[in-house]
């Protein structure tokens, strides 16, 4: 987009303060009434009816130039350009109706070689509080002649009321476009519809630059920068914190891109999920969490102000946002070398896959391709228990392209750099979700020690005999009965069944992909 295209934005006579510093903007908020401020110094923010995603209401402007590229379909969902610019029309308007908007320019990516500027205008000063401490701040110098390459419209209190007129379902609609390079948020106020939009174009763009993009984490041994490790998953399966590590540098927590150099953070904050933090639990994060943070969804105490992370009154899905230079072990710029290890995060609420299994190449493409894990509670609108799904790639949401195009990245890069890859379940055992509990956090980060400093290697290993996973035997810190997961249930004819019932849905889903005989082995046997 050009210069002249955003000054074609005509927001009226409405108030832009643009890139404003943080305690300005916390000072704006508060002002307007948009959140408190908690004892902590992080701004607690509301969201309204929507706390989570909103994958429903997400639609992509379907035109020639992107249309062969796209797997349309229930994540994919198509809007004609005339929609569009009927919704753009209807925020356009709604916005220069506001007295007071809000501008922040910055970047996603922190490899200057692919980086994408972005501008975000929003009608809440916290809305452009959260864009600030999740994208990549631009140099004060960076900002006279800004040009971006995308831009987000965040209509977010306007609601739609005649969705059948603009092609939409409902009163909330997040459309984007890939010729545009432009997305319009509307009747939602979750934030998180911001930066995800943001990942989905860089889905998109990267793979045509060579870039292979990642809904995953990255940290990095601070002693040897040849560790590096990345871990795969959905939101709500450890990928925040298991990437917290004192004893490593964090290069991000969530969206990252891997290029013949390495990898790179595309953000430049993190977005955690806060239900049941504790200080002695996730001390990374509970002291990131200060002045410049937002809280969204949390609850705080109208008098001493204290954040109270159990409870969920409003949502399972409460989150933190704090920027990465936070976290005391930051690495930033926040780019690494090759990974090392590669690991998938699987929040399993059948229980029965093992807490850890190394992947052969060929399992690891298919279960990068299956992308298995439950949907926790709260991340989207409408799911109020965790549910069994699965999400190719582990990011299904913010994939716009077919399967294949980053499953063959994947197992290119895996290959060329020797990685290892590894499947953890962080999800739970001795029995399925209302059955059994989620594993213990320490036996999971000690099975991630274990794979990061090498002392499983050359483990030994079993297969377990129905998905075929190879599960090591022993792992330092963790009890030997946890490892394979049909010892943690009373019920021994009750675990072969619900684990061949979820062998059977595996197989039901790898029909959809095109894939050589090896890879589709290489899944269940049952």
């Amino acid at each position: 987009m050009t210069t002249a295209t955003l000054r074609a934005l005509d927001f009226g006579t409405a108030s832009m303060h643009a890139n404003l510093p943080v305690p300005r903007l916390v000072e704006l908020a508060l002002a307007r009434g948009e959140g408190v401020l908690a004892s902590n110094g992080a701004l607690a923010c509301d969201t309204g009816d929507r706390t989570g995603r909103s994958p429903n209401d997400k639609f992509l402007e379907d035109t020639a130039g992107i249309h062969g590229n796209i797997d349309w379909g229930k994540v994919n969902q198509a809007i004609t350009p005339a929609h569009f610019e009927a919704l753009e029309a209807l925020a356009m308007e709604h916005l220069r109706q506001r007295r007071d908007l809000f501008r922040f320019d910055g970047y996603a990516g922190a490899d200057p070689t692919y980086r994408c500027k972005v501008s975000v205008f929003t009608e809440e000063a916290w809305h452009s509080l959260f864009a600030k401490t999740l994208f990549i701040n631009a140099e004060a110098k960076e900002l006279a002649n800004w040009s971006p390459d995308w831009t987000i419209v965040n209509a977010g209190s306007l609601r739609i009321s005649d969705p059948a007129r603009y092609g939409v379902k409902g009163p909330v609609a997040i459309i984007q476009s890939l010729e545009r390079k432009k997305v319009v948020i509307l009747g939602t106020r979750y934030a998180g519809e911001m930066k995800k939009s943001i990942f989905y174009a860089m889905n998109h763009d990267l793979p045509e630059r060579g870039v292979f993009p990642m809904h995953c984490s990255c940290n990095v041994d601070r002693k040897d920068p040849k560790n590096v490790a990345i871990f795969f998953g959905l939101s709500g399966t450890g990928k925040t914190t298991l990437s917290a590590d004192p004893n490593r540098d964090l290069v991000g927590d969530d969206e990252h891109g891997w290029s013949d150099k390495g990898v790179f953070n595309i953000e430049g904050g993190c977005y955690a999920k806060c239900i049941k933090l504790t200080k002695a639990g996730e001390p990374e994060i509970w002291d990131a969490i200060r002045f410049g943070s937002v809280l969204e969804n949390t609850a705080v105490d109208p008098v001493t102000r204290l954040p109270d992370y159990d409870s969920a009154k409003r949502t399972e899905n409460t989150r933190a946002t704090y920027p990465l230079h936070h976290i005391a072990n930051a690495r930033i710029p926040s780019v690494a070398g090759h990974p090392t290890n590669v690991v998938f995060l699987s929040a399993d609420a059948y229980g029965v896959l093992p807490p850890l299994a190394k992947l052969t190449a060929e399992q690891a493409q298919y279960y990068f391709l299956n992308g298995y894990t439950s949907k926790l509670a709260g991340t989207e609108a409408g799911v109020t228990e965790p549910q069994p799904n699965f999400s190719v790639c582990f990011g299904a949401p913010f994939m716009p392209r077919p399967p294949m195009v980053y499953a063959t990245m994947l197992a290119d890069r895996v290959k060329k750099h020797s990685s290892d890859v590894w499947l953890l379940n962080t999800g739970w055992t001795g029995g399925g979700y209302g059955v059994g509990t989620r594993f213990k956090l320490a036996y999971t980060r000690a099975m991630v020690t274990a794979i990061l400093n090498g002392s499983l290697k050359s483990v030994k290993t079993v297969e377990h005999s129905i998905f075929g996973l190879h599960m090591p035997v022993a792992v330092p810190g963790v009890p030997a009965d946890v490892l394979d997961p049909r010892n943690t249930w009373q019920d021994k004819t009750a675990y072969d069944a619900k684990a061949k019932e979820l062998a059977a849905k595996f197989r039901e889903n790898d029909r959809k992909f095109s894939i050589t005989d090896a890879v589709r082995n290489a899944g269940p046997k049952a």
